[in-house]
C-alpha cells in the first residue's frame, strides 16, 4: 500500500461525465490499497470566463478580490468530484485551499506557497480512510485572511506541494497528453514520448515553453525530490493495472537514470518580444538603471545582449521579456529615460526562442556549435543566444519557429525511438 496524490487539470474535468471519469481513476486507486488525496484544477475554460468577469467589471480591478472570484472554479470541481467519489462508494471530503490550510504569502494571482501542514490529512487517510479531494491554484495569505491564488498552472504548484507535505510516494500529474516529449507532437510528429527525464531538465523544458508542467511544480518537486508521474487521464480506467506502470513519463532524480542522452528535448516560445536600448553611455550602473526597474515592475527578463561600440564610449543591450509583459516593458524603459541616458529604443514582436535541453551537455564539447551550423545551412537568422550548463537557446524569427525546431530535433537523433 502506498499514498498517492493525483492531480487533474481542466480538460480532465471540463464536464460531469469527466469528472465521473476521474471518480473511477480515484477509485482504481483506493480500491488497490492506497491512501488518495487528489487535487483538481476547475473546469476547462472556467478560469478564462471568471478573469474575463473581473476585466469586464473593471480593468483596475483589486488583486485580492480578483483572487476571492477565481479561486471559486476550483471549488466546484472539488465539490461535484466529492459527490461523486461518494456515489460510487467512496468515502470522500473537499477541502477549500485555507482549510488544510496552503499557507502563502500575499502576492495575490502569483503567490507562493509557504508551509503546508499535512498532519490532519494523513490523520484522516488514516482514521476514516477517506480521499481528500482538494480545490488547487489557492491557499491563504494568514495574516490577512484573505484567499490567494498561485498563478496560472497553480494547481500542478498545489499538487507537489501537497505530496511533500503528505510524504506521497509519487505525485500523479493527470493532463490531456500521455506524457512528455521531446518537442511539441503538432510540430513534430515524429516526437517521442520519454520514459523518464531528469528534474533539472525538466525546468529548463518547462521555462523555456514546454507547457506540460508549470515551473514552480518542477523545482518543488526537485527541492523534496518527490517523483511526479504525467500520464493521461484519457485512458479507460479500468484498462489499467495499479500495480502496474501505465504509459507516462516519470520525472525524477538524474541518478534513478541509467542513461543520460546527450539532448533531451526541443523547447520553444512564440510569446517573446525583443527591446533594443541604444547608445548608452558604457559606465558601471548603466545595467542596473535599466533592469532594476525592470525588476521592481515584477517584469522577467530573459536573453540580454550586450554590445560596446568600437570607440567604447557607447553600448546598446538588447533583451527579452513575455510578450505579455512588453507593453509594460517599454514603458518602464521610457518612464527612466532621464536616469538611463539613451538615444532610442527598438523592439520587435515577430521573435520566438527555441531551446535544446540535455544534462550530457556536461560533457560533450560542441552541441551548440552544431546547431549553429545546422540553422545557417537553413538560412535562419540568430538574433541572441543565451547558454547554462545543460542549455542553450536562440531568439529566431517567428515565420523561422517550426522549421527551427523541426531541424534541430532531427539533428540531435530524436526523431527516432
Amino acid at each position: 500500500m502506498g499514498r498517492l496524490v493525483m492531480k487533474f487539470g481542466g480538460t480532465s474535468v471540463a464536464n460531469i461525465d469527466r469528472i465521473r471519469n476521474v471518480a473511477q481513476h480515484v477509485k482504481r486507486e483506493v480500491d488497490a490499497g492506497h491512501e488518495v488525496a487528489v487535487v483538481v484544477s476547475a473546469m476547462s475554460g472556467k478560469t478564462n470566463e471568471l478573469v474575463a468577469w473581473c476585466t469586464e467589471v473593471s480593468p483596475m480591478h483589486d488583486a485580492r478580490e480578483y483572487d476571492a472570484i477565481v479561486a471559486s472554479g476550483e471549488l466546484v470541481t472539488a465539490g461535484l468530484l466529492a459527490i461523486a467519489l461518494q456515489t460510487i462508494g467512496i468515502q470522500a471530503r473537499s477541502w477549500q485551499g485555507w482549510q488544510i490550510p496552503i499557507k502563502t504569502s500575499d502576492a495575490h494571482a502569483s503567490a507562493r506557497i509557504d508551509e503546508i501542514d499535512g498532519d490532519k490529512l494523513i490523520k484522516r487517510f488514516k482514521e476514516r480512510k477517506e480521499v481528500a479531494v482538494i480545490a488547487g491554484f489557492q491557499g491563504i495569505h494568514e495574516p490577512t485572511g484573505r484567499v490567494t491564488t498561485l498563478g496560472r498552472g497553480g494547481s500542478d504548484t498545489s499538487a507537489v506541494a501537497i505530496a511533500a507535505a503528505v510524504k506521497a510516494d509519487r505525485c500523479d500529474i493527470y493532463t490531456d497528453v500521455d506524457g512528455v516529449y521531446t518537442t511539441d507532437p503538432r510540430v513534430v510528429p515524429k516526437a517521442q514520448r520519454m520514459n523518464k527525464v531528469a528534474f533539472e531538465e525538466m525546468l529548463e523544458l518547462a521555462s523555456q515553453g514546454a507547457k506540460v508542467l508549470q515551473v514552480r511544480s518542477v523545482e518543488l518537486g526537485m527541492t523534496h525530490n518527490m517523483p511526479i508521474f504525467v500520464r493521461s487521464s484519457f485512458d479507460k480506467p479500468e484498462d489499467i493495472d495499479p500495480h502496474g506502470t501505465p504509459p507516462g513519463t516519470l520525472i525524477c532524480s538524474e541518478e534513478e537514470i541509467m542513461e543520460s542522452h546527450v539532448v533531451t528535448g526541443i523547447a520553444f516560445s512564440k510569446d517573446e518580444a525583443q527591446i533594443s536600448v541604444r547608445q548608452i553611455e558604457d559606465k558601471p550602473g548603466v545595467a542596473a538603471s535599466i533592469f532594476v526597474p525592470l525588476a521592481e515592475a515584477n517584469i522577467n527578463v530573459d536573453m540580454i545582449v550586450q554590445n560596446v561600440s568600437e570607440d567604447g564610449k557607447t553600448t546598446d543591450l538588447t533583451f527579452t521579456v513575455p510578450a505579455t509583459d512588453y507593453a509594460r516593458a517599454k514603458e518602464t524603459i521610457t518612464a527612466a529615460k532621464a536616469k538611463i541616458g539613451y538615444a532610442r529604443i527598438d523592439s520587435a514582436t515577430d521573435v520566438a526562442k527555441v531551446s535544446v535541453i540535455g544534462s550530457g551537455m556536461r560533457s560533450h564539447a560542441g552541441v551548440a556549435a552544431q546547431a549553429f551550423a545546422a540553422l545557417s545551412e537553413r538560412q535562419i537568422n540568430i538574433r541572441a543566444i543565451t547558454t547554462s550548463e545543460i542549455k542553450f537557446s536562440v531568439l529566431i524569427d517567428t515565420a523561422y519557429t517550426e522549421l527551427a525546431v523541426r531541424t534541430l530535433h532531427t539533428l540531435y537523433g530524436l526523431d527516432k525511438a
